[in-house]
């Protein structure tokens, strides 16, 4: 009596996220997801809009570079969220803590830049899936700046 070949067992399943329960699947990144570099600069620019106004941020900014911040920070979300890689290509690392540590990032600057990134994304109004996780990423992102408890 001989034994039996070995079977090779069926693979895994793979988990397949899904715009709904019978939708497609989501192979694209967050950043083509939303819309892109179109998305991504309406975001920025309310944001800015709020920043500009705001007694405490707006000082961090000098008045004739508001158009460089945007495309800083657009720049930057768009490669973390998948996007083109222009922000490395043309800044190098994020470095975040380095680039933010001469301006004074309190505890009260954070919630005061997070409720104007908050308000640009109630305006843009993301899909909910994306917007849940944009939001955590800024609130997590927005506390490692924090850099002067004074």
């Amino acid at each position: 009596m001989t034994d039996p070949e070995p079977t090779t067992p069926p693979p895994a399943p793979r988990l397949t996220l899904r715009s709904g329960a019978d939708g497609p699947a989501l192979t694209d990144t967050l950043w083509a997801q939303v819309g892109g570099t179109e998305t991504f600069d309406r975001l920025v620019r309310a944001f800015y809009r709020g920043v500009r106004e705001d007694e405490l941020l707006a000082p961090m900014y000098p008045n004739e570079d508001w158009e460089g911040a945007i495309w800083r920070l657009r720049t930057f979300l768009e490669q973390y969220w998948g996007g083109p890689t222009t922000y490395s290509e043309h800044r190098g690392h994020p470095r975040l803590r380095m680039r933010h540590a001469p301006f004074p990032v309190t505890p009260e600057a954070r919630e005061h830049w997070l409720a104007h990134m908050y308000a640009a994304l109630d305006e843009v109004a993301l899909p909910p899936m994306h917007d849940a996780a944009f939001r955590d990423y800024v609130d997590r992102a927005a506390l490692a700046m924090v850099n002067r408890f004074e």
